[in-house]
């Protein structure tokens, strides 16, 4: 629908305020994808009397996350720039409601050092210590603390990279290419912070080759006993795949061992050939770990306050405007607290909340 239809000008005076925050929205957009979101969400509104069912892929992705449904992906909506987060501000609770959005902190690079059994970065988190500006002072050899945004950027897009097997070549581009800040260094440079990286973390190297192994024992399992994967007794190696402490497994499909590059495999998936090394496995196994700790998360959330989204590691709920307070303490205590199968897992949450979805 153009701008300048009668039917879109119509709209920007619909009875319902979410129709015309909506049309405000899709006035002030330039982005073809942007405009095709918008316009999809204004139908969708138009259809349920300004209302927003937000539909999930249960099991979407191969690690278990949820995925965007029926053209709906809330999973990449634009949010660190202030400009882009129109269409999340579009997104308002009902009258004497609020939005809050509880998001797990660093929880990628908590399992990491966790599972692997690193156990100076697991205290790092359990003391509540900034782990991003922990390393960043070690590749700068000087204390960097949340007052240099730049070198603390540096040390954060390590942490959260370098433990799967990121090289020199990658964490250039990513530091270059990265919003809103950017950072560019040389290759050489990079190389020296994968060196560094690698040497203080060794228990995490090892991980990568426990997923070497693994591989290769999928490819040819003959009667091997299933084992645990890592350090932790939660996710087992077995004949059909890696086991899940929610008793789902992530499976490798035809997976085989590449003639061209040593020790790399690849798989079938619906989307083609997938190549895959031990730190694809670390990543896979994490992301899946991070998916179910906030899942059961959820699902004692729930037995309080309706969980509306869930959005990679957070969860987003709508509750009473004069409940706010005990609500979000209520849900931070939740997201705080391991599950039984992850002993010494040292989770953390920060939530926010406000009339609309951009506003947490």
């Amino acid at each position: 629908m153009a701008k300048n239809d009668e039917g879109f000008i119509a709209l920007t005076e619909h009875e319902d305020p979410f129709i015309q925050q909506l049309c405000a929205v899709r006035l002030g957009t330039k982005s073809t994808l942007e405009e095709s979101r918008i316009e999809r969400f204004i139908d969708i509104g138009k259809r349920n009397r300004g209302r927003l069912p937000i539909p999930l892929k249960y099991y979407g992705a191969h690690t278990g996350r949820w995925s965007g449904l029926d053209k709906v992906n809330f999973q990449n909506l634009p949010s660190r720039d202030a400009k882009k987060k129109t269409l999340k501000n579009a997104v308002v609770a009902p009258d004497g409601y609020v939005v809050i959005n509880c998001d797990s902190s660093q929880i990628e690079a908590r399992i990491l050092a966790w599972l692997a059994g690193q156990e100076d970065v697991v205290q790092q988190f359990a003391n509540g210590e900034d782990v991003y500006s922990v390393f960043a002072s070690k590749i700068y050899e000087r204390e960097i603390t949340k007052a240099d945004p730049l070198e603390r950027f540096v040390g954060k897009t390590c942490i959260l990279g370098l433990g799967y097997g990121t090289g020199a070549a990658k964490l250039q581009h990513t530091l270059a290419t990265a919003k809103p800040i950017s950072v560019k260094l040389e290759e050489e440079k990079c190389k020296e912070f994968v060196d560094m990286y690698r040497d203080v973390n060794d228990k995490i190297i090892e991980l990568w080759e426990d997923g070497n192994g693994a591989l290769k024992d999928l490819c040819n399992w003959g009667d091997s006993t299933p084992y645990w994967y890592g350090q932790k007794d939660c996710v087992q190696v077995t004949k059909e795949g890696l086991l899940l402490p929610n008793s789902m497994y992530i499976r490798y499909p035809m997976l085989e061992l590449g003639a061209e590059e040593a020790g790399k495999y690849s798989y079938k998936s619906r989307r083609g050939t997938v190549g895959i090394w031990g730190g694809s496995v670390v990543e896979n196994v994490v992301q899946a770990l991070a998916r179910i700790v906030v899942g059961q998360q959820m699902l004692k959330i729930q037995e309080r306050y309706k969980v509306v989204l869930t959005v990679h590691d957070a969860a987003v709920c709508v509750v009473e405007e004069d409940e706010v307070d005990s609500a979000v303490a209520y849900i931070v205590e939740v997201m705080s607290q391991a599950p039984s199968w992850a002993e010494g897992l040292p989770v953390a949450c920060e939530a926010k909340f406000g009339r609309t979805y951009g506003d947490c």
